[in-house]
């Protein structure tokens, strides 16, 4: 299974191109590391260079940006518009494929140990690595930024960091943390007036009450008054909100927004969300987009393809994922068409819900596609090993419990996007109530195939107890599963009168 972590250290220099030229050289010359972005602006003095790779090399990468950073960038020297508190300011850790949150903490703890032993760099844990809640907040940590962190990391108990010295360099410290995908963005104003920009970037942020997951600064940059604000989760909080709310604040002082401008890279779906919300559309998929309706195409066609070959890979456990990830998709788009509608509305809270949790499901089936496909693969090499070899049996083993495991989550989480088809059958638009029961159909078709692939998978396995317990988890799946086709067949005799099976 690919393992993806991508990672956006931000460093303390903005207007020496050739310093961030030798950073991200030494970021790429790091095996199985990709460079997607950099960012410099000379007025912050900053710059933001963002990469992906399978999760050691990323580490890896970084700690090597971190050392180069320390000899090249000196804090007692450096001025800019932006807080800051190191020559590597910020390392975050972003989760992307095969690796959990809880994996990118423990690469930022690792990370941290390393840099605050090997290079001496005081290290603080933030967001979901902060071992403090008062570390939480990458502002709070910053608090005094270089200057006054210099003295108070020697007196202060609670300015103390989790790794390193207690004293400051001229490369200062290091924060490093774990967080979900940020949308670094910000918005100037038609005026040069940088306390307007403060005071409007008071009124949004969250810390000083305005909105949820936004953190913003005021700033003087290039001559213009500039709202800087990080969105730390713009599922909750959109980007279109936040834009909205800065130009009614800045009403209020008689100027408007002149542009806005965006950080490194930005998740597709909150642009989309921006252009339904602004165009007004209804019921918007990204599948009405016209080239990513012709890269779908392309790639079911590959994946149908594929599955009608004499190779036997993908299989019968791929197929199911594959069911189960259409049967999210379903869901979600009877979500989406109850959304909006007056008749609806005492549930249009609820499917505001749905819509992301299908989303995240029909991703992750997505996902098990190719994991199902890859447990085969790595069976099929086990049992090539010689027959004498005395790893083989161990090897074996190994790759045929992952082989049971990887269609038994694809189960479980069929099951998840079931449960969803029944909610959406009994109270969605009753104009979809046959796309919901279509939803279901597949959810449940995906977990009895996926069984299937567990079964027999169980049944290569020595370790009977291990078997035994796999076989039951499918048993229990497939009872649970009973109730939720119940109800969505009941939703479809008594709303739809369409009887037959779920």
């Amino acid at each position: 299974m690919r393992q993806l972590v991508e990672c956006v250290p931000n460093f303390s220099e903005g207007r020496r191109s050739d310093v961030i030229d030798r950073i991200v050289a030494e970021i790429t010359a790091v095996p199985q590391v990709q460079l997607l972005d950099r960012e410099s602006d000379a007025d912050h003095n900053r710059s933001v260079v963002t990469f992906v790779g399978a999760p050691q090399a990323v580490a890896e990468a970084a700690f090597r940006a971190i050392r180069l950073a320390s000899q090249l960038i000196d804090l007692n020297t450096h001025q800019g518009a932006h807080p800051r508190i190191g020559a590597t300011d910020v390392v975050p850790f972003i989760p992307i494929e095969g690796v959990t949150m809880a994996d990118c903490v423990a690469l930022a703890k690792h990370l941290g140990q390393r840099v605050g032993g090997e290079l001496g760099i005081p290290v603080y844990l933030y967001e979901a690595a902060a071992t403090r809640p008062e570390n939480q907040n990458l502002a709070d940590v910053r608090k005094g930024e270089y200057e006054g962190l210099k003295q108070a990391i020697l007196t202060d108990a609670n300015r103390r960091p989790d790794y390193g010295p207690s004293e400051l360099g001229t490369a200062g410290a290091t924060v490093i943390g774990a967080r979900a995908p940020l949308i670094a963005f910000n918005v100037y104003l038609t005026t040069t007036d940088v306390d307007i920009a403060k005071k409007i970037a008071r009124a949004i942020r969250h810390q000083t009450g305005g909105l949820r997951f936004v953190k913003a600064l005021g700033l003087l940059v290039d001559g213009k008054a500039q709202v800087s604000m990080n969105l730390t989760d713009y599922t909750q909080t959109a980007i279109f909100r936040v834009v909205e709310m800065v130009r009614r604040e800045a009403q209020r002082y008689g100027v408007g927004i002149q542009s806005t401008e965006l950080i490194g890279l930005i998740p597709q779906q909150a642009l989309f969300d921006a252009a339904q919300w602004y165009l007004q559309i209804d019921n918007f998929t990204p599948q009405q987009v016209l080239e990513n309706r012709l890269t779908d195409t392309g790639s079911d066609s590959t994946f149908l393809n594929a599955l009608a070959s004499a190779d036997p890979t993908p299989g019968g456990g791929s197929a199911a994922a594959y069911a189960g990830a259409m049967a999210a998709g379903l869901v979600a788009m009877v979500a989406r068409v109850t959304v909006g509608k007056k008749k609806y509305a005492d549930v249009e809270a609820r499917m505001l819900e749905i819509i992301p949790q299908a989303e995240t499901l029909r991703a992750e089936l997505d996902k098990g596609v190719q994991r199902d496909a890859d447990a085969f693969t790595a069976v099929m090499d086990a049992l090539k090993l010689p027959k004498d070899a005395p790893e083989r049996p161990a090897a074996i083993e190994q790759a045929t419990l992952n082989a049971a495991r990887v269609p038994l989550n694809a189960a479980e989480t069929a099951l998840k996007v079931l449960a969803l088809a029944a909610e959406v059958a009994e109270t969605g638009n009753l104009n979809a109530v046959s796309d919901a029961g279509s939803a279901g159909s597949l959810a449940h078709t995906a977990i009895y195939a996926a069984g299937l692939n567990v079964k027999i998978n169980a049944k290569s396995l020595t370790d009977r107890a291990a078997a035994a317990e796999l076989v039951g988890r499918v048993a229990a799946l497939e009872t649970e599963a009973k109730g939720y086709t119940d109800r969505i067949r009941a939703a479809l005799n008594g709303r739809g009168g369409l009887g037959g099976d779920a």
